[in-house]
């Protein structure tokens, strides 16, 4: 990403929040495909804070990567609140971070549906010892414009999380 967009401003100060703290971050994405990864290591010394990025596109792999248990897919789908928590929390344990942060959604321009049109993305936001806390958005534009606002998103709620903490 250039370092002119915002997502990359929002990462060099979650860097920044995050080496004040000694913490690390990881990330679980579905709906971003790597994007909100990117967007931290698009940072230099980014090392020094990122652990581990997971990308779990479909339900299989947020199954056998972040364990989240098909009983929440099956009762909630893919898009919801229950599933980006469990996103994060899995994220969370399968890594050596002290925060993560999950999304899922749809993006489009496809596969929306009444209940849940294109551009409803789930959130969710887990630090260790502390509660998860999940939302849901639903972001205006085309499939580019939903995945950047994503990024964003999620960087604005991890830099909350990492300075209030």
């Amino acid at each position: 990403m250039p370092p002119d967009e915002p997502s990359h401003a929002l990462a060099a100060e979650l860097g920044r929040a995050l080496l004040a703290r000694g913490w690390r971050v990881t990330v679980a994405e579905s709906c971003t495909g790597g994007l909100l990864a990117g967007a931290i290591t698009s940072v230099a010394g980014s090392s020094d804070w990122i652990d581990v990025g997971f990308v779990t596109y479909s339900n299989g792999a947020k199954i056998a990567l972040l364990g989240v248990p098909g009983s929440v897919l099956d009762a909630y789908g893919a898009v919801s609140e229950e599933t980006a928590r469990a996103m994060a929390e899995g994220a969370l344990a399968k890594s050596g971070a002290d925060i993560a942060a999950a999304v899922t959604g749809i993006a489009g321009p496809s596969g929306g549906t009444p209940a849940k049109p294109v551009g409803t993305v789930c959130f969710a936001w887990a630090a260790k010892g502390g509660a998860v806390a999940a939302t849901t958005r639903h972001l205006a534009g085309d499939r580019a414009g939903v995945r950047a606002a994503s990024v964003t998103f999620a960087l604005e709620g991890l830099l909350q999380r990492a300075r209030d903490r």
